[in-house]
């Protein structure tokens, strides 16, 4: 992995350049080991938080790992194109447009001691500008190279804070065309219920069960760049104790293997569907 400047990432991504770089500022990697019509991202997998940070936050450090979706930038590593953001989403959130990324409440919690300086803030801000700049830069490549792309939108959720049975999987689609890429998005939903978990851990998989897709994430590169599908994919927390903070490596390596061939059995296929059309 290289330290680069936003400049030198978008210009390798444009002349197809191989690499694995984190950004001069930290906030975020990207790893390409080959152009490929799909990608996988994480932007909710980091966890820091920057000092001047630490004395006004009203959130512990355990209230902010709740939150965060740990392990799901290694849930993906072994594909060839991965984007992970690399700050907590207590900071800035990722999957929320530029006016809304820094909050002030989170989870029905005050965030901030006190207003945060402005000078704080765009600070913020301009480390989730220049992320979607090269997420921009990113598909728009994908897709003169390829004509159609699809990227797997890694998330995670605390399942335990539900007063129902959630699935073990969820998949949010209310933001995508459903009409071209329907067959995509059932066929996906499929692979995942079929994966078989240790421990006895229940799997099954549904759609806009328990969120709907309503990321800024999707909405970005579905507004922009109408032959991509994202598949926003939620996995329930099982892969730790929510309320102990104990990760189980067992569980997230199993999904790891799993996910190493179906997403890209999957991605080929969606080639194969949608490249022609």
């Amino acid at each position: 992995m290289e330290k680069l400047s936003v400049s030198e990432i978008i210009n390798n991504i444009q002349n197809e350049v191989v690499f694995h770089a984190v950004s001069d500022d930290y906030s975020f990697t990207l790893k390409i080991d080959s152009y490929v019509p799909y990608a996988c991202a994480a932007i909710h997998d980091g966890f820091q938080f920057r000092k001047e940070l630490w004395e006004i936050c009203l959130h512990s450090a355990y209230e902010r790992w709740y939150e965060e979706d740990p392990e799901t930038k290694n849930m993906i590593a072994f594909h060839p194109i991965v984007i992970a953001g690399c700050d907590s989403r207590f900071e800035y959130d990722l999957n929320r447009p530029s006016e809304e990324a820094v909050f002030e409440t989170a989870w029905g919690k005050q965030l901030w001691k006190q207003p945060l300086p402005e000078a704080v803030k765009q600070n913020s801000l301009k480390k989730h500008d220049t992320f979607y700049n090269v997420v921009a830069s990113l598909i728009k490549k994908l897709e003169e190279k390829f004509g159609v792309c699809v990227v797997y939108d890694m998330h995670s959720y605390n399942w335990q804070r539900w007063d129902r049975e959630v699935p073990t999987w969820n998949l949010g689609t209310s933001n995508i065309n459903n009409d071209r890429f329907g067959a995509a998005v059932e066929s996906w939903r499929t692979s995942l219920s079929e994966i078989v978990f240790p421990n006895n851990i229940k799997s099954t998989a549904k759609i806009n069960d328990t969120f709907q897709g309503n990321g800024y994430f999707l909405k970005f590169i579905t507004n922009n760049f109408k032959n991509t599908l994202v598949l926003a994919t939620e996995i329930a927390k099982v892969y730790c104790d929510e309320y102990n903070q104990i990760l189980f490596p067992e569980v997230v390596a199993k999904v790891s293997e799993e996910l190493k061939y179906r997403l890209p059995k999957h991605a080929s296929e969606f080639y194969k569907t949608y490249s022609n059309k």
